[in-house]
């Protein structure tokens, strides 16, 4: 065991742990030569999980007010094990299925994972030393860790798990005794390892009425499958343990001085000790972006998952190799198995997310699995500038002027009496939002064969910039398909917008594909049609999409509405619409570009929701200024 560990000593693990060494100690030194103490320094780098000094910087930046900032408080960490590749998926697939049937359970707050101690505490100047100990643990242990790991289905009145085989986790317990061990004489931290039953939790604490639909549907996990057990490191504040994790769904502007400015996305720390003293309606907690305390309203946040407040640290595999050329380092994968990651190489989202699925190369030539993209407009003008905005930009004469940097600097077809009022346009952030989606599209390696978009002015432009993105603008044409409207019931006045016929759009220079037929022609679509009708005719549309590009490609992108998002891909997973009333509440909190993406699964054919090949975008507010106004005031 000796001449291994001094063979694995010379190669890669050593310089693996050099550079992590010499870049954390670089980032320390930029900080304090910025100015920074110590103390914040080291804070910073370990609160975003030494990723960039870019990213501690704007940590120190936002946390400016934080009342602890200069607080020398030691951090929480945990090791657990995570799976990868198709055990993953499998388990990825349970808990989607599962929040679908039975709504979300305890399980649900972190994503699946083998407990291998319990949280500790780690002083920040010590955490590079412990991120080493784990690197160090796991190379001692490449060649000797189970493969496959046997796991075991066990069911109770409230609890569904997978159970390690005993003699396996005895070799998991050593292991874990090991990093004690390690991160002892390295880091001087108590790390106290698991003793109970090792096992991956897939439900818990959830109604008895549950237990016969959440057991069916763990019997259908395939535990057999092949997977890459990595070993990750996780951290969070103390401070708010036991405390609740909400996600801000709308924009909140403070009307007194106690309360919290809120941007969608931003997470939200509560205890519930804290709400004794306050008014009904409204929340007491922290922001994690910023530290700052305050009052907010509850119904602008939502229950999010415990662990997207947890700050990552490092994940280590037992089985793949280390990197290699840069191809194998920009593709992620070794021999087809994720390669050795660190925080500064992965991006948090590519291994803490419980949903994410990993793209495991090698092994039989698979068809492509056929994924449907659905995209949200960007913002529109009508929204930002008020029912009247046409007033604001048109002359005594009826020409176009612009009034306002997002208000486009022309408008297509403006002279032939577009009804804009019921067919609004793009602003200027509204289509950069949109390019950079495509953008994020052609980094991710996102290949679009097939684009479809309503005819909504605010959809084909959006659909137009996303092309220009992905530098497809002119080479793939869009299909404007009326099918594609949103529910009709919501269209003001008596009749439905009169959108620009597609040979205009295509003499304007839009990228549209003239030749198509609609697949529901205008003359089909209704005002104010039922609920019911507006589901239907969105799923079958989407059925039909998809039947009639089978052969044109892999992936095909709707760009449409906020409903769109659930009209076109819940009854595609066997799943029924919910009521008129929760579908409305779905909708409010799709964001422009929200954007989801939904895949076929092998011979089965069945569609499920699987994590997009990008990173969501937000936009927070920003209300006109007028420098009279505002700087003249006596």
């Amino acid at each position: 065991m000796a001449a291994k560990e001094d063979l694995y000593s010379r190669i890669l693990p050593r310089r693996l742990r050099q550079n992590r060494t010499a870049r954390t100690s670089s980032s320390l030194e930029v900080l304090l030569s910025m100015g920074f103490t110590r103390a914040r320094a080291l804070k910073a780098l370990v609160s975003t999980g030494g990723r960039s000094v870019q990213a501690a910087c704007e940590w120190l930046f936002s946390h400016v007010d934080d009342p602890f900032l200069n607080d020398v408080l030691p951090r929480e960490f945990v090791l657990y094990l995570r799976p990868s590749g198709p055990l993953q998926n499998q388990l990825s697939h349970f808990w989607q299925q599962s929040r679908v049937a039975c709504g979300k359970n305890r399980a649900h707050s972190i994503f699946p994972h083998i407990t291998l101690c319990r949280f500790f505490m780690c002083a920040d100047h010590q955490a590079p030393a412990l991120v080493e100990s784990l690197q160090t643990s796991v190379q001692q242990w490449w060649g000797r860790f189970p493969r496959p790991l046997p796991l075991e289905l066990y069911t109770s009145s409230n609890f569904i798990g997978l159970f390690v085989e005993e003699q396996a986790a005895d070799v998991l317990k050593l292991f874990a005794a090991d990093f004690a061990t390690e991160a002892a004489r390295k880091a001087e931290v108590q790390v106290e390892p698991h003793r109970k039953q090792l096992h991956v939790t897939l439900a818990y604490n959830f109604p008895s009425s549950h237990l016969e639909a959440l057991q069916r549907l763990a019997q259908g996990i395939e535990v057999k499958l092949g997977c890459d057990w990595l070993a990750v490191l996780f951290s969070r504040d103390p401070r708010f343990t036991n405390h609740e994790t909400l996600r801000v769904t709308f924009p909140y502007v403070p009307q007194n001085e106690d309360e919290l400015e809120l941007v969608p996305g931003e997470l939200v720390l509560v205890s519930p000790a804290d709400q004794s003293s306050t008014s009904e309606g409204w929340l007491y907690g922290t922001l994690l972006a910023s530290g700052l305390s305050g009052l907010l309203p509850e119904n602008y946040v939502s229950l999010a998952d415990e662990a997207d407040a947890w700050v990552f640290h490092g994940s280590h595999s037992f089985f793949s190799c280390g990197p290699s050329d840069k191809t194998s380092k920009e593709r992620g994968m070794c021999d087809g198995r994720p390669e050795t990651s660190s925080p500064a190489d992965t991006p948090l989202s590519l291994i803490c997310h419980p949903m994410q699925v990993l793209r495991i190369s090698g092994g039989l030539s698979r068809p492509p699995k056929r994924t449907l993209l659905v995209c949200r407009h960007g913002e529109r003008m009508d929204v930002v500038f008020g029912k009247n905005w046409l007033s604001l930009c048109s002359d005594g004469k009826g020409r176009y002027v612009r009034s306002n940097l997002n208000m486009p600097p022309s408008l297509p077809l403006w002279g032939r009496q577009r009804d804009y009022d019921m067919d609004a346009p793009l602003t200027v952030l509204g289509s950069m939002q949109a390019r950079l989606v495509g953008e994020a599209l052609l980094q991710s390696n996102t290949e679009i064969h097939v684009v479809f978009c309503s005819p909504s002015l605010r959809c084909v432009q959006t659909a137009q910039n996303i092309l220009k993105g992905l530098q497809k603008d002119g080479r793939l044409k869009v299909r404007v398909e009326p099918g594609l409207f949103e529910w009709t019931k919501w269209v003001s006045g008596n009749a439905l917008p009169a959108w620009i016929p597609v040979t205009d759009l295509a003499a304007a220079h839009f990228s549209v594909d003239a030749t198509y037929r609609p697949l529901v022609p205008v003359s089909q679509l209704s005002v104010s049609e039922s609920y019911e009708k507006y589901m239907s005719r969105s799923a079958q549309v989407t059925r039909d999409i998809l039947s009639d590009c089978r052969d044109h490609g892999s992936t095909v992108l709707i760009v449409a509405h906020a409903s769109s998002l659930e009209a076109c891909t819940r009854q595609l997973q066997g799943r029924g619409p919910q009521s008129a009333k929760d579908f409305i509440q779905v909708v409010r909190k799709i964001p422009y570009l929200g954007f989801c993406s939904c895949e076929q699964q092998g011979e089965s054919g069945v569609w499920q929701l699987v994590d997009p090949p990008i990173l969501p975008l937000t936009h927070g507010p920003n209300h006109s200024f007028d420098w009279r106004e505002t700087l003249l005031q006596e």
